[in-house]
């Protein structure tokens, strides 16, 4: 948006009679994300600006078009006209994002390289630093309102615990911006997160537990929905459904003669007792113990449905399955996924991040203590 405003491709335009404030050209935009290389063809442009209207950051000016169209067309950032729906998530990233800014472009930054057992981690901090900061630049009032600014900014994934093994805490603990906001990011990058997104919220997602040869009648394997509705979901080889991306697996080959099982009924009621938060989780003497589980999925899956969402649980395991061998039970609590502090993450994503990760799965999950 930025990159338009400066090359005068967003500007005010007149049209029958009437003048568009901070507006484009459809086909003018097309033009240019080909002569920037941010498109290799304008078919690939379409998606990409398809994409934005789909996650309401541009829209047609009076609204007439739900498509992006390559032609004389009129269209808008949201940023611009200020309809750009502002929740929760979005301005927590943003804060995150100011912040950042804020903090390397200062001298004495408390942004740095910093070293610990042996291994350097980028754009460090001390969590007392941050906070002592926070206080200082007025970014907060007092020191518990940039503990829970910090907490917020870790739970969306923005910064994060260099072992990803705390929480925010005003501690001499030391953490890391996990977002480098400066990288230039190439908009084409959203059509590849799109693809993993869509499967893994597909009926067919390779992360629905299921079983190659079940018997008649068996509905063990469950695949557990978030609403009341019993849906009904095809069980399916893990190739199978990557293939449908276009980027077939490098495990599995999809053999024509493999028999499908049956489909399989969902049952939606969660196995927990009760709701367990992160703050319950993670809080000192809680009754949980951290454990690595890894796990190698086979030419069926990892044998496991996680759901929920801050914090996921594991819902169900295939006693036969990678994930039982490996020490998997339900109720545990999903920490990590190769390395990734997830417990802010709900259960798509983190089923997105399995299912496009490498075969070996390594999973840091927190039990409650017997």
């Amino acid at each position: 948006r930025l990159r338009l405003h400066d090359g005068k491709l967003i500007k005010d335009r007149r049209y029958h009679l009437r003048t568009y404030p901070n507006c484009f050209v459809a086909k003018e935009l097309t033009d240019w994300l080909i002569d920037h290389k941010e498109a290799p063809d304008r078919e690939t442009g379409i998606r990409l600006m398809q994409k934005l209207m789909d996650h309401y950051i541009i829209h047609h000016v009076c609204d007439e078009h739900l498509d992006y169209k390559d032609a004389k067309l009129l269209y808008r950032f949201r940023k611009d006209d200020g309809t750009f729906p502002l929740s929760k998530d979005v301005k927590v990233f943003m804060r995150g994002q100011s912040l950042y800014e804020k903090l390397v472009s200062v001298e004495g930054s408390i942004l740095k390289v910093r070293e610990e057992n042996a291994v350097k981690y980028q754009r460090t901090f001390l969590g007392c630093e941050m906070i002592d900061w926070l206080v200082q630049e007025g970014e907060a009032e007092n020191r518990k309102e940039a503990v829970e600014l910090g907490r917020a900014l870790l739970e969306h994934g923005i910064i994060q615990h260099i072992s990803n093994r705390h929480h925010f805490f005003d501690s001499d603990i030391l953490y890391q911006f996990w977002i480098n906001f400066r990288r230039r990011r190439r908009l084409t990058e959203l059509l590849s997160e799109s693809s993993s997104r869509a499967l893994s919220e597909s009926p067919d997602s390779p992360f629905c537990l299921r079983k190659l040869n079940p018997d008649p009648g068996n509905t063990s394997f469950l695949s557990v929905q978030t609403n009341k509705e019993i849906k009904i979901v095809s069980a399916v080889r893990r190739s199978s459904v990557t293939s449908l991306a276009g980027n077939p697996s490098p495990y599995f080959s999809a053999t024509p003669t493999l028999v499908f099982p049956p489909v399989a009924k969902c049952n939606p009621k969660s196995v927990l007792k009760k709701p367990v938060t992160n703050e319950e989780l993670l809080s000192p003497g809680a009754p949980y113990v951290k454990k690595t589980l890894t796990i190698v999925g086979d030419a069926v899956g990892w044998g496991f449905v996680v759901r929920g969402g801050r914090p996921c649980h594991i819902q169900a395991v295939d006693p036969g399955g990678p994930a039982a061998a490996a020490g998997m039970k339900v109720c545990q609590f999903v920490f990590s996924v190769n390395g990734m502090y997830v417990l802010h993450l709900d259960y798509q994503t983190i089923s997105s991040l399995i299912m496009t990760g490498p075969r070996t799965l390594v999973m840091e999950v927190m039990e409650a203590i017997e």
